[in-house]
């Protein structure tokens, strides 16, 4: 702390912020408005719209499963957004371009109201559209600080995440409202005003941004036609598999059981060879080569392990790949697998935090609506906050809390002399979610146990899991750009963004496995996933795993942050 006072005090420029982060903040904040927008009435939308046929239990447990299998392909799409900033377009282009796909979803999903295909479609779009941003725009903002205005980073991503909440929170409050008083179409449609908006907003700032460019590949086309056309390929081979398994099925060959673990073995045994395909390929390129050529990590790694039996003794991992790859190339990717283990446990973090969009709004539809009335200055305000609107108390505690963490962290490393870390910050969280869902837990058994609980008691559960949230979500956008080396800031975000998608994938394959145990019967109305044993079940699970992040926390080097003056 001394050090950064001691630069702000012979740098007085080095306090100022980049004018141009005024365009970057306004463009997260309308397009996180127009994201939870459309997440704030989903849950809702499929069980009592799309799929109102099915008994209220399996109709919960589909709306669970879909909306988590949308945050997962959202941010899985991250990986690809990562991989087009850093390696093709450059993080601008990539910004700009995708937006527009967004846009496309957006206004799919709001022409297609009450068609369950224009919901796959129209959030397929907006996961590849939000997904294939978002690893860009947090290290966007990065880019606009100079070298010696690391003091203000964590300021920044402090205010980046703000604007985050800031644009949720209304988008919590007033999208409900809009789909009571007109409609699923305006609902749908006015997120999409809002995306497009964040689009023009981010484009009038293009004359003063900072750019980085991309380290590209020349054979980024070539790689990018192979990817597409093997994904395309594989999908149709899987779209085909699923098809014969029904009609082997409806002819009575094979049991279901029987016929979907032959699908399955079908597609492993195509993916396997595909995989194996694409390493004698990559091996047979890399050995004609003369020189070496720049790389990503994954095709680096991926090199490295499928060389394993062909190396030599005295040769340590990374080594042969460096015969191949550059020398900074293999330095970048070697930073990645420790960060990657820091990482990996945070997964189970976003399979509790995103059911505030699933499972904690169906729970709120059990308990009994908060009427709100008041005289404000002469005005008489009064409205009624539902399951829907409920959602925005995470938001608005956010706000409250990242301005006070700013002014909290140094205060207590003044005072009682401990460093506030990331990776204790993080590890904080972890334990704070896990003491969430023992709140959640309870307050369901209290509901199926008949009483009539206010919705605003799930306020408690709220403001523990929203803790963890700043501690864990907020920090982790700083521990990705700060510990990322300078080619590989969006990859590393991207990879961030990955473990939402995996705790997310976690949620659907839970609830599944629940369903079994809980031998939950068509047309009884049980739910697995909005149920107390479940609930406890994240709860403890979460606690086992925020051990084990304490114990890889303590093996962690942390890196120097390395910052890219660029004009």
């Amino acid at each position: 702390m001394a050090d950064e006072k001691r630069l702000l005090e012979n740098n007085p420029a080095a306090s100022r912020w980049p004018p141009q982060i005024k365009f970057i903040i306004g463009n997260e904040a309308c397009e996180r408005f127009s994201y939870y927008g459309i997440r704030s009435i989903l849950a809702l939308y499929i069980s009592r719209v799309l799929f109102q046929y099915l008994p209220e239990g399996e109709a919960k447990d589909k709306a669970t499963e879909i909306i988590h299998l949308f945050i997962f392909a959202n941010y899985f799409a991250a990986l690809l957004g990562g991989w087009l900033s850093d390696k093709v377009l450059g993080r601008y282009y990539t910004i700009l371009y995708v937006s527009l796909v967004y846009c496309l979803g957006n206004l799919m999903l709001a022409l297609s109201v009450g068609s369950a295909w224009g919901l796959y479609a129209g959030l397929g779009l907006i996961a590849l559209g939000s997904g294939g941003i978002k690893p860009c725009v947090s290290a966007f903002c990065g880019d606009q600080f100079k070298p010696d205005q690391s003091a203000l980073l964590q300021k920044a991503f402090g205010l980046f995440y703000w604007s985050i909440n800031f644009g949720s929170f209304f988008s919590f409050f007033t999208i409900p409202w809009l789909r009571e008083k007109w409609g699923y179409r305006v609902a749908f449609g006015v997120p999409g005003l809002l995306m497009l908006i964040a689009t023009v907003i981010f484009w009038l700032g293009r004359k003063q941004y900072a750019r980085v460019p991309a380290s590209r590949d020349p054979n980024w086309l070539s790689k990018t036609l192979a990817t597409v056309g093997g994904a395309a390929g594989l999908g149709g081979l899987m779209f085909l598999v699923v098809r014969v398994r029904q009609q082997m099925v409806a002819g009575g060959v094979l049991s279901a059981g029987w016929a979907t673990a032959a699908a399955w073995l079908a597609v492993a045994t195509a993916i396997l060879a595909l995989g194996v395909f694409a390493t004698v390929r990559l091996h047979r390129k890399l050995g004609s080569l003369r020189e070496k050529e720049a790389g990503g990590f994954m095709i680096i790694s991926w090199y490295e392990l499928t060389s394993l039996f062909t190396r030599r003794s005295d040769q340590k991992f990374w080594d042969v790949a460096r015969e191949k790859f550059t020398g900074v190339s293999v330095d970048a990717a070697a930073t990645v697998p420790p960060i990657l283990a820091v990482f990996a446990p945070i997964c189970i973090f976003w399979a509790l935090f995103d059911q505030t969009s699933s499972t904690w709004v169906m729970q709120g539809e059990s308990m009994v609506a908060a009427a709100v009335d008041f005289t404000l200055w002469g005005i008489h305000i009064a409205f009624t906050i539902g399951p829907e609107q409920m959602q925005s108390m995470n938001p608005a505690i956010v706000m409250v809390l990242v301005p006070l963490t700013l002014w909290f962290y140094p205060r207590v490393e003044k005072l009682l002399g401990i460093r506030v870390t990331p990776l204790r910050r993080m590890s904080t969280g972890m334990v704070l979610a896990s003491l969430a869902y023992v709140v959640v837990a309870f307050l369901q058994t209290k509901i199926d146990s008949g009483a009539k609980l206010s919705l605003l008691w799930q306020t408690l559960p709220y403001l523990v899991l929203t803790a963890a949230e700043v501690l864990i979500s907020t920090t982790g956008l700083e521990f990705a750009f700060t510990q990322a080396a300078r080619e590989m800031k969006s990859t590393i975000t991207s990879f961030w963004l990955v473990t939402v998608a995996i705790g997310n994938l976690f949620v659907p394959i839970i609830t599944k496995i629940q369903s079994a145990i809980l031998h939950a019967k068509p047309g009884e109305g049980g739910s697995a996933s909005v149920n107390s044993s479940t609930f406890y079940l994240y709860a403890g699970l979460t606690f086992f795993v925020a051990i084990v992040f304490m114990l890889i926390a303590t093996q962690y080097k942390e890196r120097k942050l390395e910052l890219t003056s660029v004009g």
